[in-house]
Formats: C-alpha cells, structure tokens, sequence
C-alpha cells in the first residue's frame, strides 16, 4: 500500500515510509519508529490508519546514524544493534526531523497532522507536543520522558500517553515522576495497563497484550478522530 519518499531539511535528506488512504489526502499522523528502524511493524501500523483515512507517514530517524536500519526483535544480534543505535541516537536532532515530517504532510495539503511512537517514539511523541506545531500526539510506553518534565508546560496541543505497569524499561519509580509531573495538565491524559510489560501493543512481540493494545489503539484512534478528523 504505501511508498518511500524522501523528505529535504537543511541537514540533508532522508527517507520516510509513506501510505496515503484512498483519494491520496486527508489528515496527516507521523508514525514515530522504535528502536528497530522503518521495520515492517511500523509499515504496518502506517498502513493501518491510511486505510482508516489517514495519511500517515513514518521518517527515517536513524538517518543520520545509518540510512534504512529495517530489523525485527527476533535475535539477540538485532537487539544489539537496536541498542546500539538508540545510544548513538539524539533526540534533539530526532525532534528536527520529526518537525521536517510534520511540515511535508502538511504542504501535501493535510490541514491537520498529528503523531504517534512508540517506546523511542513514545518519548519522541511526548517532545513533540512540547516542541513542535503538530496537531495532536499520542505515544505508547515512552522511556526517559522524566528527564523532559520541565517541558512539560510547552505542551498546548491535546497528548495520549499510554503507559505499562510492569514497564521493564520504565520502572516504578520513573512512572510516578510522569504521574506526578503530568497531574492535572488541560491538555494531557494517561491511561495505565497495570499488568502489561513494554511493548504490549507490538503485534507478534514477547509482550503483546491482544486485549490491551486494543483498548489502547481503539483510545488512540478515537483521539485523532477527535482533534485531527479523519479522511472519511
């Protein structure tokens, strides 16, 4: 269904997976990656909402690392260089690249775009409702969000985050730093999975939750249906 495209910023270009929903416009959701690259996860997940009516675009973050990093969470070989990757990786510049996508989509004409990630993107969908224009954010299992609180208060458009409570990458302790620096923020709501461990939403996954990532993408797409419309 959907498309490479290449996406230009001042640092250069990159590339991004792109799946358009029928009519080839409508509003716009940057699909934030894991560790894992432009995976067939991330495809699939792009392909999804296009199908529901939206343009949903997923960037190369890892480009500046290397270009096209497309791997599984199924060896310990891959595991490796996912870890690898994210501990060379910089948010900073992730965020620039993530605004590049937000702007692209909408000189492709969405009036509205949003973003969702997941565990990187998680992190990545919270920095980007506290730095850029995107229209809505939602991001699943988020890891080192407490070190971002203190932007917590940029935040002025709606925000989704769906958290784990058995998180083995978000421990105890760090969920109630992000309980307690987001209570009672207008434009932010938490939803806990009490007995879920990272990643429950990733299809085919150690930790998929059928029930649970159901409830959370079922939140997550009432939520964009809500603040971004949707293409039909």
């Amino acid at each position: 269904m959907g498309e490479r495209i290449t996406i230009n910023t001042a640092d250069g270009e990159f590339s991004a997976y792109r799946a358009a929903p029928e009519g080839g416009k409508g509003p716009a959701i940057v699909v934030i990656q894991e560790i894992f690259g432009v995976n067939k996860v991330m495809r699939d997940i792009c392909d999804g909402l296009a199908s529901e009516g939206w343009l949903a675009i997923c960037p190369d973050l890892f480009w500046r690392i290397e270009p096209g990093v497309d791997i599984t969470d199924k060896t310990q070989a891959e595991w490796d260089k996912a870890f690898d990757l994210f501990g060379k990786f910089k948010a900073d510049t992730g965020i620039k690249d993530i605004a590049a996508t937000i702007a692209h989509a909408r000189a492709e004409g969405a009036a509205k775009v949003g973003a969702v990630g997941y565990c990187l993107g998680g992190l990545l969908a919270y920095l980007t409702a506290c730095r850029t224009d995107c229209d809505a954010a939602a991001g699943y299992y988020g890891v080192a969000i407490p070190d971002y609180l203190d932007e917590a208060a940029n935040i002025k458009q709606p925000l989704m985050l769906h958290m784990a409570g058995k998180d083995q990458f978000v421990p105890p302790e760090a969920q109630a730093k992000i309980r307690d620096g987001l209570k009672g923020h207008a434009r932010v709501t938490l939803h806990e999975y009490p007995d879920c461990d990272h990643a429950f939403a990733r299809v085919g996954g150690k930790h998929f939750d059928a029930a649970a990532a159901k409830l959370a993408n079922d939140r997550t797409r009432e939520f964009f249906k809500t603040h971004l419309g949707q293409g039909r």
